[in-house]
């Protein structure tokens, strides 16, 4: 049964095509849940940790500084002295800013609630002022204890974000006596977090516990004074202020947005590390377009190799179908086509009738039980060969069955078809052939029929046969006419 080319190329375009689109979306998909996991999982809490890592390794120094300030056998003599020489402890303050590069240093005394800057008094301080509220906070927190960190405005270096350590100051005998402390500008955070922007295109921020926004990078979308007015974290606003640490993802305008949170609980601050997925998404899609260009090319090669091996599987299966395929000649199932086609286009253009000629090898079964059947193998396919030197190209033979074959000569009447019969069986007579260093002569017997208008193929078959067995009768190797009737 001859394949269907075109249900065939269908069946395998659908598959090729499913099967390259199923992978590719596969692994599109793959790779954009791997993004998104390590974008989550790894890229955005490692990013938090070393912002974290940055910080407190800034806030060393100025933690040390204090607890040098605090610990010092002059300020505390001074301060137990009863703060008599006001110059000295500005002289004191202003070399310590001095020597470790604060942007402010200071002490506040707890017996006469005086801010001692290093530019001079600034102020006395009261518990029911707002900005003074740091101090009573730190006086009374735990023994355990002995510094804190604000983050908050320097109103002595014009309002500047700076970020304040405050250290309890003991006396000798361990009682409470002020606090120390210096500051150091934010802007040092500020530009770590744009660096992180820049490098690894993420935004970072810090929030209070309140949630209000106090550090930001510069590409922070509006409004930017707290997560609860910011568009897609607005929701999740009270989740991320009652836990230590969160991984989430949202969704702002177009965006997909990957957050991971955490508290830093040195500066009492909330850190936000986001991220847009969107340009890596935009690689991952380059790619799955270029892999879909290339299994279209690839496809296409295949479909093509395919239909070229399908056209020539087709054609050796028709030629099979049609042809013998011991002698090369067509086969009986042929006929039918080719009679049908002469006839039609004898009616339709006229001339010369065309005729048929039966022949039949002369004792051929003699030639297989002396040589063998390999033998006689040979012979027929060296008899077609001879046949096909006589013929003309528009000539066709038949192989009727064993050693008989068929010849239907178009536009050739059967005087002609006779003269061309003997032509044939002359050249057969003349001819031996050889197997096996061995020469076998053989002879054959013809029968010639033309067409009648309306006959059937049938009938001029029979007519022909008819003609060949009376020239086997009459002796073999000649040929005789088929007669009118």
């Amino acid at each position: 049964m001859i394949p269907d080319k075109k249900k065939v190329m269908l069946v395998f375009s659908i598959i090729l095509i499913a099967g390259f689109l199923l992978t590719n979306l596969m692994g599109y998909y793959t790779s954009r849940t791997s993004l998104r996991v390590e974008i989550r999982q790894n890229e955005l809490p490692l990013t938090s940790d070393t912002i974290y890592s940055e910080i407190q390794r800034d806030l060393l120094l100025p933690i040390f500084i204090t607890s040098l300030m605090a610990n010092d056998t002059f300020l505390r003599d001074w301060v137990l002295h009863d703060e008599k020489d006001t110059d000295a402890i500005t002289r004191y303050l202003k070399e310590i800013q001095k020597k470790y590069g604060t942007v402010t240093s200071f002490f506040v005394s707890d017996k006469t609630k005086t801010y001692y800057h290093s530019t001079g008094i600034l102020r006395t301080i009261n518990a029911h002022e707002a900005q003074d509220l740091w101090y009573f906070r730190l006086k009374n927190l735990g023994a355990d204890t002995k510094y804190e960190i604000n983050i908050d405005i320097d109103r002595a270096h014009n309002n500047a974000m700076t970020i304040f350590i405050n250290h309890k100051m003991f006396d000798y005998q361990g009682k409470y006596i002020g606090a120390t402390g210096v500051g150091i500008q934010a802007n040092t955070v500020q530009k770590l977090i744009e660096t992180y922007k820049q490098r690894y295109n993420r935004t970072i921020y810090f929030t209070d516990r309140q949630g209000a926004v106090t550090l930001d990078s510069s590409d922070l979308p509006g409004p930017r004074d707290s997560i609860f007015s910011m568009p897609g974290i607005q929701p999740f606003a009270s989740q991320i202020l009652t836990s230590p640490e969160t991984s989430l993802t949202y969704t702002r305008g177009n965006e997909t947005i990957h957050l991971n949170t955490r508290f830093i609980p040195e500066i009492k601050r909330y850190l936000f590390v986001e991220q847009s997925e969107n340009a890596a998404i935009q690689e991952i899609h380059r790619a799955l377009a270029i892999n879909l260009l290339a299994c279209a090319f690839i496809t296409l090669v295949v479909l093509m190799l395919i239909y070229i091996v399908l056209t020539t599987y087709q054609k050796k299966i028709e030629k099979l179908a049609v042809t013998d395929s011991l002698t090369g000649a067509c086969n009986r199932t042929l006929f039918k086509s080719i009679f049908a086609e002469t006839v039609k286009d004898w009616k339709r253009k006229g001339g010369p009738v065309f005729s048929v000629i039966f022949l039949d090898l002369d004792h051929f079964k003699e030639i297989n039980d002396t040589y063998g059947h390999s033998a006689g193998d040979e012979v027929l396919k060296a008899l077609v060969q001879t046949i096909r030197q006589t013929l003309r190209q528009s000539d066709v033979i038949f192989r009727w069955g064993g050693e008989e074959f068929v010849l239907l000569l178009k536009k050739c009447p059967p005087a002609q078809a006779s003269v061309t019969a003997e032509m044939i069986r002359e050249k057969i007579k003349l001819t031996p052939f050889r197997f096996e260093d061995r020469t076998i002569t053989v002879t054959i017997s013809l029968g010639v029929a033309g067409y009648r208008d309306m006959e059937t193929k049938e009938s001029l078959i029979v007519r022909a046969d008819k003609a060949m067995y009376r020239a086997k009768q009459q002796g073999r190797d000649r040929t005789e006419m088929a007669v009118e009737e």
